[in-house]
């Protein structure tokens, strides 16, 4: 079972922020696009796919694993999926107990349910083809298109399906023979004794990919794999408000699977430039203004531009205290995926005159006394 707290370097006590932070700087050092490890970049993203959802990170925090749809956790063995232990002496219902040594951990429990649906005639017998692989990408976007919400085209390299063959790898016109190495079966069996009697090791038969028969016509194209590599291209639907280091999944648009098997998925890591002007804390964005001292005590209005391109007039209140920041309410980020904006937080940064005549310090001098006798 991988321990996807260690592969974060987090503790499991971690906060959303802290599981955050640990995914951006590793994912950052590791990422393929910089010279880093492809393999080491996927598991770091797959850790944060589950520890940065919280029902994920719940069901892998119980049951060492996740799993949808409502059915049991192969993570918990020695529980069963309606919550009873297994037997394992005479009161056995389904006869012979079959194990699966292929997996990570050694046992899969789920494959003796395997084994008696498949006598049944109601499972059919396993596949080993793989799932296609996810694949993750990046989107560099200006602050601007996070605002305003954009489309973008992505171009990658994947594995796509076969055209010639529609996936299959081979021509099933051409009619199949039967696997001489498991004998039609699609699996190999292996007895095997223990401390609990003797068991029989279920393998799929390597030669046919648990399919039992053998294609009579391999696809030229693709080489019998039902893909072939080359590049993809899609338009990616950006919604406004979207934040640095959000990742948009996008179903079955990663490396297609063998055979026509289920496709992975594509991860789109959003990454915004710095701007000239505004700086993006959350949804609110921070602008720093030079103001004129003189026009602050004269009350004239300033000019204030926003990320919408347009600019405001704002007055700043005589009793206003230059160190605090000015909030304009509502012009800053849309909040992503929800109605509404952040705000625009001004900060002052006051000018003074580089030389006073002595008409103008004699002016001012009168106005220091005329403020001290209020």
């Amino acid at each position: 079972m991988k321990d996807y707290y260690k592969i974060l370097g987090i503790s499991k006590a971690a906060t959303d922020d802290e599981v955050k932070k640990a995914f951006h700087k590793l994912a950052h050092k590791y990422h393929p696009d910089k010279g880093g490890d492809e393999k080491k970049f996927k598991e770091i993203n797959e850790a944060y796919q589950i520890l940065s959802n919280k029902e994920k990170r719940t069901q892998y925090d119980r049951f060492g694993t996740v799993f949808e749809g409502g059915q049991g956790a192969s993570g918990a063995h020695g529980a069963g999926p309606f919550g009873g232990g297994f037997g394992f002496g005479k009161e056995w219902p389904f006869g012979e107990v079959r194990f699966d040594m292929n997996s990570e951990d050694g046992v899969d429990l789920g494959d003796i349910f395997d084994a008696f649906f498949e006598g049944l005639g109601v499972k059919q017998k396993r596949r080993t083809y793989e799932r296609g692989a996810d694949i993750q990408v990046s989107i560099e976007l200006s602050l601007e298109e996070a605002f305003h919400g954009v489309e973008k085209t992505l171009r990658y390299h994947a594995h796509v399906r076969c055209a010639k063959c529609e996936g299959n790898g081979h021509d099933p016109k051409a009619g199949y023979n039967k696997c001489t190495a498991c004998g039609g079966q699609g699996e190999i069996k292996e007895s095997r004794n223990s401390f609990f009697g003797n068991f029989v090791q279920i393998k799929n038969c390597k030669e046919c990919n648990g399919l039992g028969q053998i294609p009579k016509k391999i696809c030229e194209e693709c080489k019998g794999g039902g893909r072939i590599a080359q590049e993809k291209i899609i338009k990616v639907e950006i919604r406004p408000g979207i934040s640095e280091g959000q990742i948009i999944k996008i179903k079955a648009a990663g490396d297609a699977g063998e055979h026509g098997t289920e496709s992975g998925d594509l991860y789109v890591l959003i990454k915004i430039k710095l701007h000239a002007l505004f700086e993006r804390r959350g949804n609110d964005l921070m602008v720093r203004k030079e103001v004129n001292v003189i026009h602050l005590l004269l009350g004239k209005k300033i000019e204030i531009p926003t990320i919408a391109g347009n600019k405001i007039q704002i007055e700043v209140p005589i009793d206003f205290a230059l160190k605090d920041h000015f909030r304009i309410h509502g012009e800053g980020m849309p909040y992503f995926g929800a109605a509404g904006r952040g705000d625009l937080v001004v900060e002052f940064k006051v000018k003074t005159p580089k030389k006073l005549s002595p008409k103008a310090k004699k002016i001012l001098e009168e106005l220091d006394k005329e403020v001290e006798n209020e």
